[in-house]
């Protein structure tokens, strides 16, 4: 009986660890509810990144990125890298920031995993309570 009580506890235990926010996230607009976009999160260098691979609004997918500035002005948004150099601290990953393509604007970014297949995704200005968040969900 005690081995399968330590058994039991060693897998669940083991599938929270192996849970990742690699991968392919599906947007979800906070303000209509609507599908925007597909997000690859992905690791460089130790940092966090994220890439728009796939537009899923037919009227926006040659869009460029008009508002934004640096070196991301006026490249397309299909391609852009618009989550850069988040870090993990505890269960969840900061010190990065996010680029809103619509408006041009860099926040700074806090995103943590909520279940396996949810994704919270907040930028904000100074900290993080002046910010708006949106829940990404994930591609299978």
């Amino acid at each position: 009986m005690k081995t399968y009580f330590i058994l039991g506890f060693l897998l669940i235990s083991q599938s929270s660890f192996s849970q990742t926010i690699l991968g392919k996230w599906t947007t979800i607009d906070d303000e209509t509810g609507n599908k925007k976009a597909v997000v690859e999160i992905f690791e460089e260098q130790g940092k966090l990144f994220g890439k728009i691979i796939e537009i899923l609004e037919a009227d926006k997918k040659k869009q460029r990125c008009t508002k934004c500035e640096g070196a991301d002005k006026d490249k397309p948004i299909l391609g852009l890298t618009i989550i850069k150099g988040l870090i993990k601290n505890g269960s969840s990953y900061e010190g990065g920031e996010i680029t809103d393509p619509k408006n041009g604007k860099t926040y700074r970014c806090k995103i943590s995993l909520e279940g396996k297949d949810k994704l919270i995704v907040r930028g904000y200005l100074g900290i993080s309570l002046f910010g708006r968040s949106q829940t990404w969900v994930r591609q299978k």
